[in-house]
C-alpha cells in the first residue's frame, strides 16, 4: 500500500466512551458495525465491497480516502430515524468546514465542495434502535475515479492527516447525536438548511417509483423530507434522488 498518507492508527481516534478499531481491509465497515456491539468504531484501510445508497458501490482505493462506521444506540421512536443521514451531514460538515473546506450537504446523504462530490453517507438502523453511520471521503487524488462514479469530485488534499480528520468527525456525530435524541431532528434542521448546498434551485429529483419531480427546494418537512416547490404546491420527497439542479 501507498503510505503517503499516515495510516490509520486507533490510538490516534480516541472519542470517550466508544471502542475504536482499525482493519486493514474488509468488504464493508457498516457490515462489520452492525455485528458489534455499540458503541463501536471501525475504521478501514480499504473496503473491497463498500457501499453507497440504494446499492450503489462505494469506490475507496487502498489508502487514499477515509471509510469509517460509527456504531450506536438511538433513542428515538423508530420512525424518526430516517433523518439520522441528515444529522450525519450536519456533523460532518461541521467538522469538515473547522479544517477549511466549504463542505455543503446535498439531500439526503452526500458531501459536496462547489457542486463536486468529497463524500458520502450511509445509514443502516435495526429495530432496536441500533444505528450505524458509515461514512466515506475523498482525501487522496485518485486517478479515474470521476470517471468511474460519472461526476465530479473533490478531496481534502494530500497533507490531511486521516487519524485527527477521524476523530473530529466522531467527536462531532456524538455531539450531533445527543442532539437529536434531545430534541429530534428540530435540533440541527436549521443548520442543515444552511448548509444546503440546492437552497432556493430548481431541481428534478427522480422518485423511487421512476417518476420525476420538478421543483424549487425549499428546506425540509417535519420528518426530513425534502420540500418542493411544484406547479401544484409544496411536495414532501421521502426517497429520491436529485439528478439536476440550475439557479431557479
Amino acid at each position: 500500500m501507498d503510505r503517503a498518507f499516515d495510516p490509520l492508527n486507533a490510538g490516534e481516534i480516541v472519542l470517550p466512551g466508544v471502542e475504536v478499531r482499525v482493519v486493514e481491509r474488509c468488504s464493508s465497515t457498516n457490515d462489520l458495525a452492525l455485528k458489534a456491539a455499540a458503541p463501536v468504531l471501525i475504521a478501514a484501510e480499504q473496503q473491497t465491497a463498500g457501499r453507497g445508497r440504494r446499492g450503489r458501490r462505494w469506490h475507496s482505493a487502498p489508502g487514499a480516502g477515509i471509510t469509517f462506521s460509527l456504531s450506536r444506540k438511538i433513542h428515538r421512536p423508530t420512525r424518526e430515524l430516517p433523518a439520522l443521514s441528515l444529522v450525519a451531514g450536519v456533523a460532518v460538515a461541521r467538522a469538515l468546514r473547522a479544517l477549511g473546506p466549504e463542505v455543503r450537504v446535498k439531500w439526503p446523504n452526500d458531501l459536496v465542495v462547489g457542486g463536486a462530490k468529497l463524500g458520502g453517507i450511509l445509514v443502516e438502523t435495526r429495530s432496536s434502535g441500533h444505528a450505524v453511520i458509515g461514512i466515506g471521503i475523498n482525501c487522496r487524488p485518485t486517478p479515474g475515479l470521476a470517471a468511474r462514479v460519472r461526476r465530479e469530485v473533490a478531496y481534502l488534499g494530500n497533507t490531511v492527516k486521516r487519524n485527527d480528520v477521524i476523530r473530529r468527525i466522531g467527536l462531532a456525530l456524538m455531539e450531533a447525536l445527543d442532539a437529536f435524541e434531545r430534541s429530534g431532528l428540530d435540533a440541527l434542521r436549521a443548520e442543515w438548511e444552511a448548509m444546503d448546498a440546492h437552497a432556493g434551485q430548481r431541481l428534478r429529483v427522480r422518485l423511487a417509483n421512476g417518476k420525476v419531480l420538478t421543483g424549487t427546494a425549499s428546506g425540509l418537512a417535519q420528518d426530513g423530507s425534502l420540500q418542493l416547490l411544484t406547479r401544484t404546491g409544496m411536495q414532501a420527497v421521502t426517497s429520491g434522488r436529485v439528478v439536476s439542479a440550475r439557479a431557479a
